[in-house]
């Protein structure tokens, strides 16, 4: 594990492997922890960075928003730090969010986009009054609400099967402070539409999605690739498809990389 200092605020990230880089973002109340059996498979072909967002993991919090495009930044800013001009993103919900603020701040170091359970689209005005409702209930009760949040998203025929897994992740958003949970709250809020993004074709896109998903919603997310050439993969469970459908996401995404 590594760290540099973002405007004094210290950033945590991990490093493993060697040839082309790939970036792996986690999505809100997550870390780089997320990533650790993606990251044992990976490095052994490529040079593999999975990033603590601010707020989030072992990085410190900045301030009361975390805005997608300052999460961008400090991606840059870990890039930069390990002298890699191009690198592979692939960011899981909210790290899809900072992965297309990353490809509209910095269009020359994104090679490919990896957009996981994650959406082009801004939220609408309804979800972003369930945002601000978010920020009062994580206030009023932190560890309810987090505990809910988890279990909320994956598929309903998953919380069983995967009860374990499930507790895992609940143990690791438990960790995550809650000045991080508002921040991001706030700057999920506030985040452009970049849809445009993926009708341009700079770079290869693979978006995955959950048929089932309880977080974004199936066929509106459909809607946004209508007339581009981005690669879909769609799943019959749920938000976490890299946990729910671990097994036959690595060879798809395998399959992305190399080409």
């Amino acid at each position: 594990m590594e760290n540099i200092l973002y405007k004094n605020t210290k950033i945590s990230f991990t490093d493993s492997g060697e040839g082309t880089a790939i970036v792996l973002l986690h999505g809100f109340l997550e870390n780089k922890k997320m990533w650790q059996e993606y990251v044992a498979l990976f490095s052994k072909q490529y040079r593999v960075i999975t990033i603590d967002l601010l707020g989030h993991g072992d990085s410190d919090c900045l301030g009361y928003v975390h805005s997608m495009e300052e999460n961008a930044n400090v991606v840059q800013e870990v890039l930069a730090s390990l002298k890699i001009k191009k690198a592979i993103i692939l960011g899981h919900s909210m790290g899809g969010y900072v992965g297309l603020a990353f490809a509209e701040l910095y269009p020359k170091n994104i090679q490919k986009l990896v957009l996981l359970n994650s959406t082009s689209k801004e939220d609408t005005t309804e979800k972003k009054s369930n945002r601000t409702r978010a920020i009062k209930a994580v206030k009023q009760n932190y560890v309810s609400f987090v505990s809910l949040a988890i279990a909320n998203l994956f598929s309903e025929n998953n919380r069983t099967r995967l009860a374990n897994e499930i507790e895992k992740v609940k143990v690791e958003a438990l960790k995550t402070p809650l000045q991080g949970i508002v921040a991001s709250l706030e700057g999920m809020k506030i985040r452009k539409d970049r849809e445009a993004l993926l009708h341009e074709n700079r770079f290869p896109v693979l978006l995955v999605l959950g048929k089932k998903d309880p977080v974004l919603n199936y066929e509106e997310s459909l809607s946004q690739i209508d007339d581009t050439t981005v690669e879909l993969v769609s799943f019959e469970d749920g938000h976490m498809s890299q946990i729910e459908n671990k097994e036959e996401l690595k060879p798809i995404l395998a399959e992305f990389f190399s080409k």
